[in-house]
């Protein structure tokens, strides 16, 4: 991950989790759609971002699994990115045991 500002022009960090599932593109479908009602949501090439007001996370759908990233301007805000978007994902995907782990955060 390289040089990533805000809209501000400040400096971003963010963290990862790869989540294993047999559905990744309907897993992505439903956070979008879900989220969608309350956040903005971009179509990605391979996915979704799902912009908050504190920050953003990447939805990305990989062939057995889904790629989150989270980005923020500062740790709390970061913190709500992974919340919002990890526990609906959980939420969703309960009954197939998605389980969303975050790395620790780094400089985008």
């Amino acid at each position: 991950m390289s040089g990533n500002t805000d809209e501000r022009g400040a400096a971003m960090i963010g963290a990862r989790a790869q989540v294993r599932t047999d559905a990744p593109a309907r897993y992505a479908k439903q956070l979008a759609s879900h989220l969608g009602r309350k956040a903005t949501v971009e179509e990605l090439p391979d996915g979704h971002r799902i912009r908050l007001t504190v920050g953003y996370g990447d939805v990305l759908v990989r062939d057995d699994h889904l790629l989150l990233v989270a980005a923020a301007p500062d740790l709390d805000a970061l913190a709500i990115v992974e919340r919002v978007i990890g526990g609906h994902l959980e939420r969703f995907g309960q009954r197939a045991e998605l389980v969303v782990e975050w790395s620790a955060p780094e400089n985008l």
